[in-house]
């Protein structure tokens, strides 16, 4: 084997990932000193043992299908998760928190500054305004929500998360799914109505509109894409509350997509039919 070892090391023993760049790193520093004495510059070397992201994915869903079936065993997994970069970042991991039976599971983007600090989802402006939404509805995290994001960790900047988070991110919001089984699925934002409805339609074109959920990962549940009615779980994207702060003329058609959703839930819930009688 070569001395200068860069870029690419195979090893056949099985090795962490800090073994085989310390082997590298000694390696490199011997083929220095044969070869004329002087240190050199190297990127870090890249092991062609080590998983792609994909692979990542799929050992966190067979991690996240062997866990208890409780969501505060699937909060304890993501609150220790090591599985992209993200976790470098962070302050906190944000697992979401609402209703232990919610009739709507609200899924967005990722944390802000604010959730990163308290490890709490939406509780920043955008936040503060997403319950005054859900709550002009009859809808409250506390009783009849459960409130999450596509991924766990906050990217640096609130940048988009990349492939490599999603796929660390993704078995654990579908395990999330499963165990909470929502009537109904409201996505908040574009990129959270793209990850879960498989698509590149902008969230002008895909707000308001139902479609349903599929789960990629049927390895963690045979009956993941089903809600507590016994039915594939609908979702309804709409706007990000961000964005209506932003922009206050997107608030009118936001306010639509909650009547939409409500009257999906009216249909679907007696309970809730009746306690929300009077909410226009």
């Amino acid at each position: 084997m070569s001395l200068a070892l860069s870029s690419i090391l195979i090893l056949n023993k099985p090795m962490t990932a800090e073994q085989k760049s310390d082997a590298a790193r000694l390696l490199d520093i011997a083929g220095d000193y044969l070869r004329d004495g002087y240190r050199r510059d190297r990127e870090a070397p890249v092991f062609l043992s080590d998983p792609s992201p994909q692979e990542r994915g799929a050992a966190s869903v067979a991690e996240a299908a062997q866990g208890p079936d409780t969501p505060d065993a699937v909060a304890e997994a993501i609150g220790g998760c090591t599985g992209c970069q993200l976790c470098k970042t962070r302050t906190k991991a944000v697992p979401g928190e609402g209703a232990g039976q919610p009739l709507v599971l609200v899924v967005g983007e990722g944390p802000g500054a604010d959730e990163d600090a308290s490890g709490r989802p939406f509780v920043g402006k955008a936040g503060q305004l997403l319950d005054k939404m859900l709550a002009s509805i009859g809808l409250f995290r506390d009783t009849n929500c459960f409130i999450a994001n596509v991924v766990k960790c906050r990217p640096p900047g609130n940048r988009d998360p990349q492939p490599e988070e999603i796929a660390a991110c993704a078995p654990f919001l579908a395990r999330q799914i499963a165990l909470l089984r929502p009537l109904v699925i409201l996505c908040a934002g574009r990129f959270a109505a793209q990850t879960l409805l498989h698509t590149a339609e902008g969230i002008g074109r895909l707000r308001g509109r139902f479609g349903v959920y599929s789960a990629e990962y049927p390895a963690i549940t045979d009956h993941v894409t089903l809600g507590s009615s016994g039915v594939p779980i609908p979702i309804l994207p709409t706007y990000h509350p961000s964005a209506l702060l932003r922009d206050e003329t997107l608030k009118r058609p936001a306010w639509e997509d909650l009547k939409t959703l409500r009257a999906k839930l009216v249909e679907m819930d007696d309970t809730y039919a009746r306690e929300t009688e009077g909410l226009h």
